[in-house]
């Protein structure tokens, strides 16, 4: 028996229509499949009602591969692709991308299994491309440290290779530690850094400024009306020095 292909199937980065973001092609494809792996059994749920599945989402086959996911449980979701094509969803935006779905991306490259990558929102490119920073020369750094100490050493590091490369540092936090990051931004880079701050991105409450560190240490300041410009939600920070 042939084996299937897995496609990436992305979903919107908030409470956004799927057409409002997402190619027609593409719901399609996703309603015109049967079994899903998924970060998170109910928003897939959500996410595949709105897609074109209402009413049959009891009928579909639907797994879970999150960070909690073992390697063993990875492995284990291989006979799911013994004839049938699966659908693999993240939480928001594209699958696989910062994303534990990389594992079952991997798993099939091994097995050789055919990968079809869907177009969708990223976060990263939108946050990239509204910013104004260098888009020749870019990082995606991911998550930094938590801790203060190791946060605001990273910071500092993250800094030095923008200004030796010229190259825009993409960051992303979560959402509860936003203003902590925020925070240690403004105290230890440089009055000259510049800083995108993009948070709700696609979303009617969007907000993506770019300002030198010092403009936000004004903008931001106790006595300033607007405060911070982000709070707990889901938000993209870009550095380049």
């Amino acid at each position: 028996m042939n084996p299937g292909k897995l496609y990436l199937i992305p979903t919107p980065l908030g409470d956004t229509e799927p057409a409002a973001c997402l190619p027609q092609s593409v719901l399609e494809t996703a309603c015109g499949l049967h079994c899903f792996v998924v970060e998170e059994l109910r928003t897939a749920r959500r996410f595949l009602s709105r897609y074109g599945l209402r009413g049959h989402i009891d009928e579909l086959d639907l797994h879970e591969l999150n960070e909690h996911t073992t390697p063993a449980e990875v492995e284990a979701l291989l006979p799911l692709f013994d004839g049938q094509d699966v659908g693999l969803m993240s939480e928001a935006g594209l699958p696989a991308v910062a994303d534990p779905g990389a594992a079952l991306v991997a798993l099939c490259h091994r097995h050789g299994i055919e990968v079809v990558p869907l177009v969708g929102p990223s976060s990263l490119m939108l946050a990239l491309m509204g910013s104004g920073l260098n888009g020749q020369s870019f990082a995606f750094r991911g998550y930094i440290p938590a801790k203060t100490d190791e946060r605001r050493a990273a910071l500092k590091e993250l800094e030095k290779q923008s200004r030796t490369l010229n190259q825009s540092q993409i960051l992303i936090e979560t959402p509860y530690r936003n203003d902590a990051l925020l925070g240690d931004m403004l105290q230890m880079l440089s009055p000259a850094t510049q800083l995108c701050i993009a948070a709700d991105i696609t979303l009617p409450t969007q907000f993506i400024q770019t300002k030198t560190v010092a403009q936000w240490r004004k903008y931001c300041h106790p006595e300033h009306s607007e405060g911070s410009p982000i709070g707990k939600r889901p938000c993209v920070f870009i550095l380049l020095a």
